[in-house]
């Protein structure tokens, strides 16, 4: 009974100090489905979830930011493993997969809550943001946009928008019924996501290809 206490005890330590390894960055990309997509494929990443920060409504809906007045951000909450994706690296990712050129959102979809961000937490996340937005200009020769902001309240969307690239319930578009999968696939093509971040990034394209 002793060594069953003692092996019980040491699986619960462990577990708790893999979870204490991981870390998250909330950023905001424009439509959260898109971003939530390519951070999952993403090495070191353990989990995303789609929803709004930044604003100044509790646990807004999705109509809600949308409309306007709420001041939220569509955005995403990254956890992942800095032992094998550090935060420079998730930050240089995310601005290579954006348009960190427009301040009016990112590409087909326009308004307050479609801007780019990044949130930070500490001191030394500013830092980071900060020179790799200063990277970004140097390598695009241009203005960035995108700014660093103070960490705030990450609200989740509903259920209904969580990995919505992966769904398979069917639903009516303009195009006829589709899976959700297939929605997001004529959706993000016809926004014209992966075309512009080609357009602006080229071979430094994170996820467009």
């Amino acid at each position: 009974m002793l060594r069953q206490a003692i092996l019980l005890t040491t699986f619960i330590l462990t577990g708790a100090a893999a979870r204490a390894e991981t870390a998250t960055a909330v950023v905001a990309g424009g439509c959260f489905w898109c971003v939530e997509s390519d951070f999952e494929r993403v090495a070191g990443v353990v989990t995303v979830v789609s929803g709004f920060s930044g604003g100044t409504v509790e646990n807004p809906s999705y109509e809600q930011v949308v409309g306007g007045g709420t001041g939220h951000y569509e955005a995403v909450e990254i956890t992942y493993d800095p032992a094998v994706l550090t935060y420079e690296q998730l930050i240089t990712l995310f601005l290579r997969s954006v348009d960190v050129t427009d301040a009016g959102g990112q590409f087909c979809d326009r308004g307050d809550s479609y801007r780019t961000a990044i949130f930070t937490s500490d001191p030394a996340e500013v830092a980071i943001a900060d020179a790799a937005l200063a990277k970004a200009a140097a390598d695009l020769g241009a203005s960035v946009v995108t700014p660093v902001l103070p960490a705030a309240a990450f609200w989740p969307a509903d259920a209904y928008h969580q990995d919505y690239y992966l769904q398979d319930d069917i639903i009516l578009t303009r195009r006829g019924p589709k899976t959700k999968a297939n929605a997001y696939k004529f959706y993000r093509e016809s926004c014209g996501r992966d075309a512009r971040v080609l357009e602006l990034w080229g071979d430094q394209a994170a996820f467009a290809r």
